[in-house]
């Protein structure tokens, strides 16, 4: 008998988060993606913006986390870090706060290319994770990236860079916590409890690291959305960084930017 109920108990309780998850989904009629925005990469955010649109199947709401913007209505008040590279290096955490602590939302770096339908990593939210990444074990080589920015080197790096975020179990990250916490307490995601709590993005393509023009794999048709990690072909000194890939940022910009007779 108590063999019978555990079972019952524990086949509820699944369901029980099953129905949970599929009301979220179903409440939240569109997809919520914020974008990591520095005024040196606005040519790489509108261009990352359209690339989501024209593949995207669900309705979408993007927003580029405009430092300036949140400064001004108190939502940050950071002072620059000597080793921050963007403008987006802190506020990314942001994202659960201006989602009221509710609901789901994905965070990416702007310096993207969406090869696929977003809502295939839309489609991997789970509720027994605070937040899901790619887990990159990732240790560059080179001492500088972009407009001579310094590299740094932790761990987890990158993880941050593309998150699907479940902004409830995310309290933690406040106005106020975000704006005094180091910068390895943020992006290694010390404001969980446990790694437990980070779950990893499936199926390979989401978030490729590409360091430079012999990333092989990205050349194969793999990608799902491309990162220029180290910068993209928007600076005229990386132009070719990505071979072929480099070639189709530029398509993909010539396509946004076309003018229809």
């Amino acid at each position: 008998m108590e063999s019978f109920l555990k079972k019952w108990l524990e086949k509820e309780k699944l369901e029980g988060k099953i129905y949970n998850l599929k009301m979220e989904q179903k409440n939240q009629k569109i997809i919520p993606i914020f974008i990591g925005y520095d005024y040196r990469e606005r040519a790489a955010t509108n261009v990352l913006i359209d690339s989501i649109y024209q593949r995207s199947s669900y309705p979408l709401s993007i927003t580029p986390l405009v430092r300036s913007q949140l400064i001004k209505q108190k939502f940050h008040n950071r002072e620059n870090d000597k080793m921050q590279s963007t403008e987006f290096s802190f506020t990314r955490f942001l994202v659960p706060y201006l989602m009221n602590y509710t609901g789901w939302a994905i965070f990416m770096d702007c310096d993207m290319l969406c090869k696929t339908d977003i809502k295939e990593l839309w489609d991997q939210r789970n509720n027994k994770y605070s937040l899901l990444c790619v887990k990159h074990d990732y240790k560059p080589t080179e001492d500088n990236k972009f407009q001579g920015e310094k590299q740094t080197i932790y761990p987890k790096k990158n993880w941050s860079s593309l998150m699907l975020m479940n902004c409830k179990k995310c309290k933690a990250l406040t106005v106020d916590y975000i704006n005094k916490a180091s910068g390895l307490d943020l992006h290694r995601f010390n404001w969980l409890e446990n790694e437990e709590e980070i779950g990893q993005i499936k199926g390979d393509g989401w978030n490729q690291l590409l360091t430079n023009d012999k990333d092989n794999d990205l050349q194969k048709g793999k990608s799902k959305l491309v990162h220029w990690t180290i910068g993209g072909p928007w600076f005229k000194d990386q132009r070719n960084i990505g071979g072929e890939l480099s070639t189709e940022w530029f398509i993909a910009r010539d396509e946004a930017m076309r003018l229809w007779e």
